[in-house]
């Protein structure tokens, strides 16, 4: 029996970010060993995850890294996102509709981009970022609730200029996963529950990642390679 004929069989949780992975990577067979094939973790969590497709799929592993701008007073509603790359991308709907500042703007982004630049020190030491320019981009997380972020990654993502980008996750909800499917070529989904709450509940383990274990994991990867921007 096949991991996720397991996971979809015998229940509905995922053992850890590890099982969730292999469980992923077996939806993902039509990506193996191709040479234009690029998988991106999202960090911290989506990292574990995309390291078992990376390691099934003999493709490339790399980080990408998006910090989400909040509306100043209202964190969780994105205003637009930082990436990878150095990339920025705002939803005018939300800067126009709450009047936000130049001057909110740009503190926010430099808060945000202090954390990005931080966490890619810590991933990628002295390497360069990465380069997705005419690749298939396999973005991978541990899970989707809303889509917000994901949506935020992938509006900064295409600025780079991928050939196809595919979204991958181990769960997301029906409703998210058919409006993601309306911004990207396709969407890779193990379990999509009607009923969602968070992501941790189809988890018996959802301990937080460090940054080294990210680190590790991208060092562990046999066919990793980070890629210089063009």
């Amino acid at each position: 029996m096949s991991q996720l004929d397991r996971i979809l069989g015998e229940t509905t949780t995922f053992t850890n970010r590890t099982t969730a992975g292999r469980a992923l990577a077996e939806r993902l067979g039509a990506y193996q060993d191709r040479t234009d094939v690029m998988v991106l973790g999202i960090p911290r969590g989506g990292v574990p995850v995309a390291f078992e497709v990376a390691t099934a799929l003999h493709a490339p592993l790399d980080v990408f890294a998006v910090r989400k701008l909040g509306v100043p007073g209202q964190e969780e509603l994105a205003f637009g996102a930082i990436s990878s790359g150095g990339v920025r991308v705002f939803n005018t709907e939300v800067v126009e509709g709450l009047g936000i500042s130049e001057q909110d703007i740009e503190m926010v982004t430099a808060e945000e981009r202090r954390e990005l630049e931080r966490r890619e020190r810590a991933y990628r030491g002295t390497k360069p970022p990465l380069n997705v320019a005419g690749m298939t981009a396999i973005v991978v997380d541990d899970g989707i609730a809303t889509g917000s972020s994901m949506r935020a990654a992938i509006a900064a993502l295409r600025q780079l200029k991928p050939a196809r980008i595919v979204i991958a996750v181990p769960v997301a909800p029906v409703s998210t996963c058919d409006r993601l499917r309306t911004e990207v070529d396709e969407v890779i989904c193990v379990y999509m529950p009607e009923s969602f709450m968070a992501i941790g509940e189809f988890y018996e383990d959802f301990l937080p990642v460090s940054d080294e274990a990210v680190t590790d994991y991208l060092r562990r990867t046999p066919t990793s390679a980070v890629r210089k921007a063009g």
